[in-house]
């Protein structure tokens, strides 16, 4: 009856918690004296209840006797099944008090609350960084260690935590288990959701503090940052051409291989990629759809018009590590790097004179010409 009455005639004199039978007291006094009787026979962890050893011993005979009626996996314990039905239902029973952000299981939102609090209890021994969670600590490890336990049996490349796994998983099955409640877009990571949310919210957290400019995830803040730093990780191993993106060094690494596969119906000029083809089309249909709001002039590629508005705006993010002089765009600033390098190295094939721009290269053309 004191399931329905709520009564707790039982009280902890150490912490005031309350229960509704003595058992439940005295399994809970083993928290505060320490003692732990039930001893696994497999690895020697101990434990304060003959249950809780049940449970564990099913870690090491892999025993899942708790079956998900909805999707059929299964569990060790009940209480792993009762958590594993929120996913299901979609019920978050845990709210934090600071930003009403709701969770499944009240450990989540315990390591949440240390965002609050900037609490990091747990700390590496090796490089002394500090971290939230113990399964944060555990996955950093494995960085000094190197171990990456978790395999992935489709295409043998291996992994330091289970979780990277399962997600890896979906790139060969298609899974794609989380939906945008607004677009109806699938993804394959809940984190991809979040971070897609912010297209429909147009929330941009992330700021660039060389230039202020803001985005709506971290990685292309990071790779954005490369125009300032100048850094470019990805090298062609044909050529040596380095770039900011690996999406840029794929591209490139066509024109080496001639692999032309789009191909322009109306002048039958071949293209690596599709959307070069379609941006090639606007020469033919004469399509500019990118407008500037400030003068009306119209584009044909939305990085052009990116470029024209800095006119408007005066803005000049490149820079020249040499000299200080800024630039609106990338090009004119690889341009007069070569004043410093004394690089010139469109050579004309008529007098060999060497010039540092292609265009200076065609006027001078010209003079043989006429």
């Amino acid at each position: 009856m004191r399931t329905h009455t709520g009564e707790r005639p039982y009280k902890c004199e150490m912490c005031d918690q309350l229960f509704s039978q003595s058992g439940h007291l005295k399994q809970h006094m083993k928290i505060h004296t320490g003692e732990k009787l039930f001893k696994c026979q497999m690895c020697e962890k101990r434990f304060n209840e003959s249950r809780a050893l049940k449970i564990h011993t099913r870690i090491h005979t892999g025993e899942k006797p708790c079956k998900c009626e909805v999707c059929d996996k299964m569990f060790s314990d009940p209480s792993s099944l009762f958590a594993h039905m929120r996913i299901h239902t979609g019920e978050k029973p845990f709210k934090c008090e600071v930003c009403d952000k709701m969770f499944k299981l009240s450990g989540h939102l315990k390591v949440h609350m240390r965002i609050h609090t900037g609490e990091r209890p747990y700390k590496c021994e090796i490089c002394d960084k500090m971290f939230s969670g113990s399964g944060q600590l555990k996955q950093h490890i494995r960085i000094h260690t190197g171990e990456k336990l978790f395999q992935c049996k489709m295409c043998d490349k291996r992994f330091n935590e289970s979780r990277t796994l399962q997600i890896h998983i979906r790139i060969h099955t298609g899974e794609k288990p989380f939906k945008c409640e607004l677009c109806d877009k699938r993804f394959n990571h809940p984190a991809s959701v979040y971070s897609h949310t912010r297209v429909h919210t147009g929330e941009k957290p992330f700021k660039c503090e060389v230039c202020d400019k803001l985005f709506n995830q971290s990685g292309p803040l990071k790779v954005h940052m490369r125009i300032h730093t100048g850094e470019r990780p990805y090298k062609c191993e044909i050529c040596d051409k380095t770039f900011r993106e690996s999406g840029y060094l794929k591209k490139h690494i066509k024109i080496h291989t001639c692999e032309k596969l789009f191909k322009c119906k109306m002048c039958l000029k071949m293209f690596n990629q599709s959307g070069a083809l379609k941006m090639h089309m606007r020469i033919h249909t004469g399509e500019k759809p990118f407008k500037c709001e400030v003068c009306n002039k119209m584009f044909n590629l939305n990085g052009t018009l990116k470029g024209h508005m800095r006119i408007h705006t005066g803005e000049k993010p490149f820079k020249c590590e040499v000299c200080n002089k800024m630039f609106n765009q990338s090009g004119p600033l690889r341009d007069h790097m070569k004043i410093h390098t004394g690089e010139r190295p469109y050579k004309c094939e008529i007098c060999d004179k060497m010039f540092t721009r292609r265009g200076n290269l065609k006027k001078h053309m010209s003079l043989h010409i006429s």
